[in-house]
């Protein structure tokens, strides 16, 4: 339930504005540099800052428009139609249902701030994004960058290290497809398990902080930074 490479991705409506293969890459390579140091700026912002924080759809359309900016007509907007998920069982809502969904998700994560922790947060904005969809593209790269900014934001403070759970995730999706795939499970089955993202959020966490411990101690060969 995701875009971008690999065996799952949205099948867009007609709206791309670069066709060249190498072009693209290249744009969405510097896509996601825009992208990653915008996160970085806004987790800043929250945590050095007395500035409060309330997740709004507004930070979910920057941060794809940040993804998409060039790339696609449709950055920065709501996708106006349906759409459908190569490779997954799931069918997203109804575009007009779109606004409503998101709307939920912001209150659900602003509502159980204190309460809940931070890699359970971060666990529902990867998955409840996902299943949204809400993007002609960029959805995964999207709710990866949110569920990153909101952990982060609880946390109080930007997790260091270079092999960041974005960057596993993009390198072995699988488990990313089945954690998205036992929490759609759950939620046809009228519950909310996110046992299965938790599980491989937490692991992800601990590698990318082992990676840093790894290079601390000056042992670069252990270190498995993305490149």
């Amino acid at each position: 339930m995701t875009d971008g490479g690999g065996a799952r991705h949205s099948i867009p409506l007609s709206a791309d504005l670069v066709t060249d293969p190498d072009e693209k890459a290249r744009r969405e390579s510097l896509n996601a540099l825009k992208q990653a140091a915008l996160v970085q700026e806004m987790v800043e912002t929250y945590t050095q800052t007395e500035r409060p924080f309330k997740l709004r759809p507004s930070t979910l359309l920057t941060l794809q428009r940040v993804a998409l900016e060039g790339l696609s007509a449709y950055a920065g907007n709501w996708r106006p139609a349906g759409i459908a998920i190569a490779g997954s069982k799931h069918t997203p809502v109804d575009a007009f249902l779109v606004p409503e969904e998101i709307e939920r998700l912001c209150d659900y994560v602003n509502d159980n701030w204190e309460a809940k922790s931070p890699i359970h947060l971060a666990s529902y904005m990867m998955w409840r994004l996902n299943w949204i969809h809400p993007f002609v593209d960029g959805n995964g790269r999207t709710s990866r960058a949110a569920s990153y900014l909101v952990m982060c934001i609880r946390l109080g403070y930007f997790v260091p290290g270079l092999n960041t759970i974005p960057d596993q995730i993009i390198s072995n999706r699988e488990p990313y497809y089945e954690a998205l795939d036992a929490a759609d499970e759950a939620d046809r089955n009228g519950g909310l398990d996110l046992g299965r993202m938790e599980a491989l959020l937490t692991g992800l966490l601990a590698a990318q902080l082992m990676d840093v411990f790894q290079r601390a101690k000056g042992d670069e060969k252990k270190a498995t930074s993305a490149q």
